[in-house]
């Protein structure tokens, strides 16, 4: 199965979700695609001083962002995955959405929080596991800092999911070079949308973002790869059978783990 799948990179302003959206919005208006990731908390920016000011720009999945992606997912028949502050009652979590054109397919909320995160958000309490995207396949959701527990990729590979979509606001200069791992152990495609810019909200640790959004295949090919400093948009088409753990006749990739052995 071959769908056109790619990522939205660009630098959010910090605290304005309608700019945002609208940003979103003018980026994707002509362009054709099946699957589109966007960055983490791409609505609001990353460095909250406080959990409060966090959660003062946080709102659910039927908020200001979701009737805008379902907007432009039922027009072009696509499923949108985008990060966002996720108000849930007095809490709040740094959240990823599945959108279809028919609604919401998922909400995901990043169980691996980085840095100063833990003193603004509540850790995910949402397992790994692939959602049916009512078009063919099943797609797998991590956030960001996920990408260092070999766990979470694999785990959404045994549940079935053809491709991952990885919603990142990067500073770390590892991930897209580990990505070539992750998606080569599992035989997976993962798309990786990362953000640009610097937020030096909080002076004592000013955060800069490394951009290189990319599409990672099976095999660990880069299909395409935003440069450290530019907002757009990259689309392939990617053949969804490839993602396959059958490495040759005599290796299945999960049938041959050994349990039995590992120390988890």
């Amino acid at each position: 199965m071959k769908i056109k799948a790619g990522f939205l990179q660009f630098q959010p302003v910090f605290g304005d979700i309608g700019q945002n959206i609208s940003t979103i919005r003018e980026m994707l208006n002509d362009k054709e695609f099946d699957l589109m990731v966007l960055p983490e908390l791409c609505t609001t920016g990353y460095q909250f001083v406080s959990r409060d000011e966090a959660l003062s720009l946080s709102e659910p999945a039927e908020g200001a962002l979701g009737p805008a992606l379902q907007e432009l997912a039922e027009r072009k028949s696509s499923v949108i995955v985008a990060g966002f502050a996720e108000k849930n009652g007095n809490e709040v979590f740094n959240s990823a959405m599945a959108m279809g054109p028919d609604g919401v397919l998922s909400v995901y909320r990043k169980a691996h929080l980085f840095f100063k995160e833990k003193d603004i958000f509540r850790p995910g309490n949402t397992p790994f596991e692939p959602v049916d995207t009512k078009q063919g396949y099943r797609l797998g959701t991590m956030i960001c800092f996920d990408w260092i527990f070999p766990e979470a990729a694999r785990s959404l590979a045994l549940g079935g999911a053809s491709v991952i979509a990885h919603s990142a606001n990067l500073v770390l200069p590892w991930c897209q070079q580990a990505m070539f791992a992750r998606a080569l152990e599992n035989r997976i495609f993962i798309i990786t949308a990362n953000r640009f810019g610097t937020e030096d909200r909080d002076p004592a640790s000013p955060l800069t973002f490394t951009g290189g959004s990319q599409i990672m295949a099976p095999d660990g090919e880069v299909l395409a790869k935003a440069g450290p400093a530019e907002a757009v948009v990259m689309i392939r088409e990617i053949d969804l059978n490839a993602s396959n753990p059958q490495l040759n006749p005599m290796n299945h990739l999960f049938n041959d783990c050994r349990p039995d052995l590992y120390r988890l």
